[in-house]
């Protein structure tokens, strides 16, 4: 069994629709749990926000934030997650923002992905350094990890 049918069939046991608001990884979350057939019955909708301002536009990221802690930040993982739940019918979301290369810089190396989980008015973040890769194997680590975090939330909640 996969992570992403582990997802599906955790949120139905749940009853929890699920969202997702990425960054680097491009809408591969999305693409992860829709694969699934059934999919429709977890995955409520999935925000792909590249750029700055899409994370304004679709997700509700403050300007202030963006300038303040640049959109690599837990900050923006934070914002991005709840402004997903805000705008979708889902109860649990997962945000990705990161940094798949090439480049970075001395104080955001590539490699450095920040994430949030939101459900149930709580948010939780935590940033991985996975390293200079390459771009292609930092979006897979960041989707598989994001899959991870979406699993170990669903496994917290109480079944329906």
């Amino acid at each position: 069994m996969t992570v992403a049918s582990e997802i599906l069939a955790q949120s139905a046991r749940a009853g929890v629709m699920i969202t997702c608001a990425e960054s680097c990884t491009g809408g591969m979350v999305a693409a992860a749990l829709t694969d699934l057939p059934g999919s429709s019955a977890m995955f409520d909708r999935g925000f792909v926000t590249y750029t700055n301002a899409a994370k304004i536009e679709m997700l509700g990221v403050a300007q202030a934030t963006l300038s303040a802690r640049g959109a690599v930040s837990e900050q923006i993982a934070i914002e991005m997650a709840r402004g997903a739940l805000a705008r979708s019918a889902a109860a649990l979301a997962v945000s990705i923002t990161g940094i798949a290369g090439p480049g970075g810089s001395e104080h955001k190396p590539e490699g450095r992905v920040c994430f949030g989980i939101a459900a149930n008015g709580a948010c939780k973040t935590e940033t991985i350094e996975f390293g200079a890769l390459g771009r292609t194997a930092v979006r897979c680590a960041a989707r598989d990890h994001a899959l991870g975090l979406l699993l170990a939330a669903l496994e917290t909640l109480p079944d329906k």
